[in-house]
């Protein structure tokens, strides 16, 4: 970061780029998954499966699926994280992602994978 002052921070933040967005978004890996590919964080994607580590007591230790994904804000939607409206309908709450921990990885994508096991042999 270039200043110390918060509300530039947050500015940044705000104004940066898609592709430093994408980045911001990552969340610590489970251990076992640490141990297999070697690396502390990984970037959330949708389909991988995620436990909410941080956050109000209702939704803490909720584990689920990754719905969706909002770059713009830096939050994910997880399967069996609602809020209910005014009229009494449940609606998917966005959780930060730096409050996740990844428990089971999307291995659709094999370039991601293939990405992620690159990094242990690169350690090595």
């Amino acid at each position: 970061m270039a200043s110390s002052k918060a509300r530039v921070q947050r500015k940044a933040q705000a104004n940066a780029p898609s592709h430093v967005k994408r980045k911001a978004l990552s969340a610590h890996l489970s251990q076992d998954l640490r141990d297999k590919y070697g690396v502390r964080t990984a970037r959330v994607c949708k389909g991988d499966t995620v436990a909410v580590l941080r956050g109000d007591e209702d939704i803490r230790g909720t584990e689920g699926k990754v719905l969706e994904v909002f770059t713009k804000t830096g939050r994910v939607s997880v399967e069996g994280v609602t809020v209910n409206q005014a009229d009494g309908t449940a609606v998917v709450r966005p959780v930060h992602a730096s409050n996740l921990i990844i428990t089971k990885l999307n291995a659709e994508d094999p370039w991601r994978v293939d990405s992620l096991s690159k990094n242990k042999e690169a350690k090595q």
